[in-house]
């Protein structure tokens, strides 16, 4: 997915500093670009908020240093990464597929090992008398400077030997982020070293972030109450913001998420916003007023996802049982073809509910773990409740088979075109309140999840 943010003007390549110089030389960037009294005002540096990214893995770090990527180290890999990773796949003579994985990480420490002080580049970051115009194409920095320019902080933890934190400091401009004569511009701090590394600096990261301004955390990982760098830069944050999309352990990870919700940590995660369509259509399904006493009747709930990560289901089962106050009491993994999962509720009116959770061995998609179908029936056959949704791009056909469907409510979700992380980072970083129906989801998703081990 390509975005529609506008180039990056390069005021200051990433340039190797000493941990305590870093506001110092930032400093120096803005009054050598006409901050300082009577200079010409040509760039300033943003006041809008910090964003603090945990990137647990090395690319972006990689790819510069053998000259294919020459964007922002930032540590998220949008298309101006995808594009760099493809040049250095067919230049190595990997398959070019765009994407990281551990073949082209293996690979491109490689030829770092076998070329090493020939890569050693001038770090003096000096700066030409012309802005650098960078036309590699909108990166997933882009998306978030092109709306609202702001100081972005990378921790990028590193394999190998300890050797203490390296520091770069770097300055771009989106080109429509100016008055008439001055560019508003995004500054990169990235600190890069070994996990016990960066955990000695933990205690300095919050003070990087600018005073007196809202402060974001993204934690491209787990996350884990117990790791210090978490506690530290957690504890000073208006919101952590975490994509369960790529948990690995997804169950046990969605319960980590729910107790630091209770320890009052201010959680959003964009997982949670790609199911607003579902929850749009399904809500829509029962506004007719001929339609909306039905749906008390409900007991029988399908919910299909792309097999590989059921927290999409989990989260989505968590809102429309919170809706309906329905309380989980007993928890089945049946497993076979589909990993089917089995739970039961009791309503309100101490009426029997049964869900079904099945994982669809399909194609992955973009995302994994998307939303396929879901299908809402009761067992009174007067109750007008039946419903069916449906994926767009993988269809009805499992929902819509066993016979009477043709008496159902069927519609089609149109997916979510700004689904990709870049998108919804850059909306969620417009607001720091607490989503108050994210937090009642989550707390019945945990009582499921609770269920499993009894």
């Amino acid at each position: 997915m390509t975005t529609s943010s506008a180039p990056l003007v390069s005021l200051q390549a990433p340039k190797d500093v000493s941990v305590a110089d870093i506001e110092t030389e930032l400093s120096q960037i803005w009054q050598s670009y006409g901050d300082g009294e009577g200079a010409f005002a040509a760039a300033t540096r943003a006041a809008t908020f910090s964003l603090v990214i945990y990137e647990p893995e090395e690319t972006q770090q990689l790819l510069a240093v053998l000259g294919y990527y020459m964007g922002p180290i930032d540590g998220i890999e949008g298309p101006r990464t995808q594009a760099a990773l493809e040049v250095a796949q067919k230049a190595l003579g990997l398959e070019v597929t765009g994407k990281s994985n551990s073949e082209t990480l293996a690979k491109l420490k490689e030829e770092i090992a076998k070329k090493g002080d020939g890569l050693k580049a001038d770090g003096n970051g000096a700066k030409s008398t012309q802005y650098a115009l960078d036309t590699s194409g909108a990166g997933f920095a882009d998306a978030i400077a092109s709306v609202n320019p702001c100081r972005i902080i990378a921790l990028c933890p590193t394999v190998g030997e300890d050797a203490g934190v390296n520091a770069q400091v770097s300055a771009y401009c989106p080109v429509q982020k100016r008055t008439s004569t001055t560019l508003i511009c995004c500054e990169y701090i990235t600190l890069r070293g070994t996990q016990a590394a960066l955990d000695r600096i933990s205690g300095m990261i919050p003070e990087l972030a600018i005073a007196d301004l809202p402060k974001f955390v993204w934690w491209k990982a787990t996350p884990d109450p117990n790791h210090d760098l978490f506690k530290r830069i957690a504890e000073s944050s208006n919101s952590i913001i975490l994509d369960s999309s790529h948990f690995n352990s997804t169950e046990e990870d969605l319960l980590v998420v729910q107790d630091l919700i209770e320890s009052g940590l201010n959680i959003a995660d964009l997982n949670w916003r790609r199911l607003f369509n579902w929850q749009e259509l399904t809500a829509e399904a029962f506004d007719p007023p001929e339609r909306r006493p039905h749906v008390k009747e409900i007991d029988q709930v399908t919910i299909d996802y792309e097999k590989g990560n059921p927290a999409q289901a989990l989260m989505f089962l968590g809102w429309f049982a919170s809706r309906l106050q329905w309380h989980p009491v007993a928890y089945e993994h049946q497993g076979g073809e589909y990993d089917i999962k089995k739970i039961k509720f009791v309503g309100a009116d101490q009426r029997q509910i049964e869900v079904e959770l099945a994982a669809i061995p399909i194609a992955a998609g973009e995302i994994p773990g998307d939303l396929i179908g879901l299908r809402l029936m009761s067992t009174n056959p007067q109750a007008d409740c039946c419903t069916i949704l449906c994926s767009q791009i993988a269809g009805c056909m499992r929902m819509e088979s066993g016979g009477g469907a043709q008496n159902c409510r069927i519609e089609q979700v149109t997916p979510m075109f700004d689904q990709q992380a870049e998108k919804l980072l850059s909306q969620q970083l417009q607001r720091w309140s607490r989503d108050v129906l994210y937090e009642e989801s989550m707390t019945v998703t945990a009582q499921i999840l609770k269920l499993v081990n009894r």
